[in-house]
């Protein structure tokens, strides 16, 4: 199924500047993988992503602009941070974005670009607000509802994306390929996988439940692989692998605590891969420090297209081209509204990570997602802790962030550094959590 839009013309939007060639973009999404992939030396099941590392350049360090679903989608499409973007809250529950000609979608049918969604999007109530010329394959998706076979609209929709592909077209091609998958809840874990031979990640409990749900993570992680495998097939059978950027990546952290709705590295850490027709880096990783933000101005550039003054992030060609090790010294991240408001900010270094809470101290059991495992450390006493105001790193002897130094008089001058890098940031982004609580901007809903 395919719906289309007429090319009805956006008042005070011009094409920006002619490409100096052709290029397609396929923009390929999972749901809540974080780096729990092959190419980040976990044993999951994705050999297509591991071929498409080995094909393209891996960025080890790279973080999302905030650890829930609408805020991470808008920041990386729009190349601003959420609250700039208006984005303050999740899309199914009516918040949106200020302006959704900022949207990299908008702005590449605007310079000449056929643009197409197949499968999830998360930062509009409604896809068509988007402005999308093609919604393909399922597009009446409840965004809202997660139990379902999602492996086969997952399949459904990565089908219709390879069919697009394959569609002669008069110019070049954005497509935006999401997948519900690995977002829980899982599938039934595969029969292949015994979770006997199982290791979780280190912030699980190794025990039978945490291997079992382990398991059907892999599961799900394989199933979206499998489409990835469909949509980098397609790109080759139409021959057009030389003139086609693809990059792969997701929104955020694993759904279990400390991780999704989190600024830890295990909330904000995501995968990234990008493959240009170019082959930069061709099987090689970096260390460089990225943000999502930093996807929109890379693809203005290697399009050949003026960034538009919105943006926020810093493009990667640099990188790319091997001119440059790395292009920022620091990325930001935020939380305002989830399910419950969790008002907090972070700045992070190569070394340190600074995180700001500004509101309670109490963990707050809505924003994170049910599973078994957060029913596990529930009941032995995770949401009894706190959640400190202030709380700082040192990610070269605390990688896992166990140790809070924002009251050590050794690091007393760096947490006062990062907590003006935040600052500035904070106002130079206009955040509004400056003047106080963050309202979350809905929509009316219906029904």
């Amino acid at each position: 199924m395919m719906r289309q839009r007429s090319n009805l013309p956006v008042l005070g939007c011009k094409p920006v500047c002619k490409r100096r060639f052709p290029m397609n973009i396929v923009y390929l999404h999972t749901h809540d993988t974080g780096r729990y992939i092959q190419p980040y030396g976990f044993a999951v099941p994705t050999p297509n992503l591991m071929q498409l590392a080995g094909e393209g350049l891996l960025f080890r360090h790279a973080y999302c602009a905030g650890p829930t679903c609408s805020p991470s989608r808008a920041a990386l499409l729009t190349g601003m941070a959420a609250h700039s973007a208006g984005m303050l809250g999740l899309a199914h529950r009516g918040a949106q974005m200020d302006d959704y000609s900022r949207h990299l979608a908008s702005f590449l049918s605007r310079n000449g670009y056929n643009t197409a969604l197949s499968g999830i999007q998360h930062e509009a109530p409604e896809a068509e607000m988007i402005g999308y010329d093609n919604i393909l394959g399922n597009p009446d998706f409840d965004m809202s509802v997660f139990d379902f076979d999602s492996v086969g609209w997952d399949l459904h929709n990565a089908k219709a994306a390879a069919e697009y592909i394959q569609e002669k077209k008069s110019k070049p091609f954005f497509l935006s390929f999401g997948m519900f998958n690995t977002h829980l809840n899982f599938p039934q874990a595969d029969p292949e996988i015994n979770p006997a031979y199982l290791m979780p990640p280190p912030l699980f409990h190794d025990n039978r439940a945490n291997r079992e749900q382990w398991a059907a993570y892999l599961t799900s992680a394989k199933a979206a692989d499998q489409c990835i495998g469909i949509v980098l097939e397609a790109i080759k059978d139409a021959n057009i692998e030389d003139e086609t950027l693809v990059i792969y990546t997701t929104d955020h952290g694993l759904p279990f605590p400390r991780m999704k709705c989190s600024l830890f590295d295990t909330g904000i850490g995501v995968s990234l891969i990008i493959r240009t027709p170019q082959r930069h880096g061709k099987g090689e990783a970096v260390d460089a420090l990225v943000s999502h933000m930093d996807l929109f101005p890379t693809i203005c550039e290697l399009a050949g297209l003026s960034k538009p003054d919105w943006l926020q992030g810093h493009s990667l060609l640099p990188i790319l081209e091997k001119k440059a090790d790395s292009v920022r010294e620091a990325v930001f991240a935020e939380i305002n509204h989830h399910v419950e408001y969790e008002p907090m900010r972070c700045v992070r270094t190569e070394r340190y990570k600074y995180i700001r809470n500004y509101g309670e101290t109490a963990y707050l059991m809505p924003n994170v997602d049910a599973s078994e495992y957060r029913s596990f450390v529930g009941e032995h006493g995770f949401f009894h802790g706190e959640k400190p105001q202030e709380m700082l790193f040192d990610l070269y002897l605390d990688p896992m962030e166990k140790v809070n130094l924002a009251h050590e008089d050794k690091y007393r001058e760096t947490k006062l550094q990062m907590e003006q890098k935040l600052g500035n940031w904070m106002q130079a982004t206009g955040d509004p959590l400056l003047s106080g609580a963050v309202p979350i901007r809905r929509i009316p809903q219906s029904g």
